[in-house]
């Protein structure tokens, strides 16, 4: 019997073959093994970033008898870590670290109490996270500084954090234009009289988009503000919620013109929920609420990431008795929203998520007590960012899109396009492995092309030289 699945993508098609490659997400994956804790930020800063094959993680640690920043990657995408890099070495308290990446430039900040109050630090690695550069002070005040948030693009790196400088809690940002150098002045970005605080960033080319939680009417709102010169200049904020109960703990992320933003909203009067809202024109004006968690346990703690039309969501729940991960995904650019998986099932808490995307994988990390203590855990789905940017470095794919598709193609698979093109010239067929070596190339005839078995299981990059819309049938 024959069963077929079909798929239209124009230009570049990903072809997976093997077995169990599901677009399900994999076992958990313990980071860390000591006897002490070990946390992700619980501040709106994300944990966890990747660029191509390349994952990154950060926690705070206190194995060394007090807190410090650590680090670890994965140079194959999630499969393999590498061993644990302690990033601090002082005799007080570094936490609610934040990471993100840009090809090589791998960039950290976190809040640090060496100077005998709580300042914003900064850290770089120009090689991918192999060495790392000196600890860079970033604020210099006598008032508490912390729960920073980082976003980056090309060679701006943007940070916001909570500061006590002005006798209240204020949002305040500031920014490099050279990749973590030499930096701007702080800027006072929520500026008033009430409790501001866990801000978050995301950047799209020169336009930065901060969102915070706010208590100037009395109950905690959610407040956003952006600048459109790279942080230069600020519009006037724009409270983006209105309920007489309190919305905390909001999560940004950014594509093109479209801004996503999700909090944890006490509004039903019962337990928080996750709401979430977007702009589609650059912050500008923003749509209604719409209401993502129904139940009667507490949802909080959301985390953002955002591929093209993807918008991937984490946050953790109580539904289950006790906090677990849970994951949900629009593919429509917020639109509609698929149903909640459960990403953890253990009898003790997981809390604190961070996901991140790149090109096909979906990247979690969390803090995680089922072993006696506090350790960090990983989770990937690796074809679950069904339509992505291709970072890949295979000649011609740079800047096309790839089709993660989520079913288990096999040797037997049969390409078939349309006979657009084929009638005035052959069609040449081009297939690279996942690392962009060129593992045949081949002259179409006809509009049909049966892979057979020389391939190996694993991932492949299908090109045409004229690149028509096509289509791939999986036939077992």
């Amino acid at each position: 019997m024959k069963h077929f699945s079909t798929f239209f993508v124009t230009g570049i098609v990903t072809l997976f073959l093997g077995i169990n490659l599901f677009a399900q997400w994999e076992p958990d994956v313990r980071l860390t093994y000591d006897n002490s804790i070990s946390f992700t930020s619980y501040n709106n800063g994300w944990c966890i970033a990747s660029d191509i094959n390349i994952v990154h993680v950060v926690w705070h640690d206190d194995r060394n008898g007090n807190p410090e920043i650590y680090y670890k990657r994965s140079t194959d995408g999630g499969t393999i870590w590498q061993i644990d890099t302690r990033l601090t070495n002082d005799s007080l308290a570094s936490w609610s670290p934040c990471i993100a990446v840009s090809g090589p430039n791998v960039h950290i900040v976190w809040g640090d109490k060496r100077n005998g109050n709580l300042e914003i630090y900064y850290k770089h690695s120009f090689n991918g996270g192999i060495t790392w550069g000196i600890d860079t002070r970033l604020t210099s005040d006598s008032a508490l500084s912390d729960i920073p948030s980082m976003a980056i693009s090309d060679s701006f790196v943007h940070v916001v954090w909570t500061d006590y400088r002005d006798s209240n809690f204020d949002v305040y940002y500031k920014h490099s234009s050279d990749n973590g150098t030499t930096w701007g002045t702080d800027t006072n970005l929520s500026n008033d009289s009430a409790f501001s605080w866990y801000s978050s960033i995301a950047v799209s080319e020169s336009n930065v988009h901060v969102v915070w939680y706010d208590t100037r009417d009395g109950n905690a709102e959610i407040y956003y503000k952006r600048s459109t010169d790279a942080g230069t200049t600020w519009e006037p904020e724009i409270r983006l919620t209105n309920n007489d109960e309190s919305s905390w703990y909001p999560s940004v992320a950014v594509s093109g013109s479209t801004v996503h933003v999700a909090w944890s909203d006490e509004r039903d009067r019962i337990r928080p929920e996750i709401y979430y809202k977007r702009s589609t024109n650059g912050g500008i004006t923003w749509e209604a609420d719409e209401r993502l968690t129904n139940d009667a346990a507490w949802s909080s703690r959301s985390s953002l990431a955002v591929s093209d039309s993807n918008v991937h969501l984490v946050w953790n729940d109580d539904r289950n008795g006790n906090p677990e991960i849970y994951y949900m995904l629009s593919t429509d650019d917020g639109i509609s929203w698929g149903i909640e998986t459960r990403l953890t099932d253990d009898s003790l808490r997981s809390e604190y998520p961070s996901v991140a995307v790149s090109g096909c994988s979906i990247h979690v990390v969390w803090q995680d007590d089922r072993d006696g203590n506090w350790e960090i855990y990983y989770k990937r789905n690796p074809t679950g960012n069904t339509i992505a940017e291709n970072e890949s470095h295979i000649p011609g794919f740079i800047n096309e899109k790839l089709l993660c598709s989520p079913n288990p193609f096999t040797t037997s698979t049969t390409i078939i396009l349309p006979s657009i093109g084929l009638n005035a010239k052959r069609m040449e067929l081009t297939i690279y492995d996942s690392a962009g070596r060129l593992v045949k190339s081949v002259e179409l005839e006809t509009n049909t092309y049966q892979l057979g078995a020389d391939l190996k299981a694993g991932i492949y990059f299908l090109k045409l030289n004229s690149k028509p819309v096509g289509k791939i049938v999986k036939v077992r």
